[in-house]
């Protein structure tokens, strides 16, 4: 992330006020407009979602939980977690 000196974009008024509020401190803006929800971007989000369909179908197809978290990975409270929620 770039830092940007307030007094070079800023108009004065507005740097004032800011000053009030936050004199000296560095100021994190967000960009205007909607956030994109978790891992809409990366793509983590359908990663996941698929993952846990096909943790729920293997289970329903007769796989034990043990057998889903060595195969995934993963601990056997959280395949339970994946399953009953």
């Amino acid at each position: 992330m770039k830092y940007k000196n307030a007094a070079e974009v800023l108009p004065v008024r507005l740097l004032r006020e800011l000053q009030r509020y936050s004199g000296g401190d560095i100021l994190y803006i967000p960009k205007a407009g909607a956030k994109a929800c978790w891992g809409a971007d990366s793509g983590s989000k359908d990663y996941y979602l698929e993952r846990n369909q096909m943790i729920r179908a293997l289970h329903r197809d007769g796989k034990s939980v043990d057998e889903l978290a060595q195969q995934y990975g993963l601990s056997v409270s959280t395949i339970k977690r994946i399953i009953y929620h």
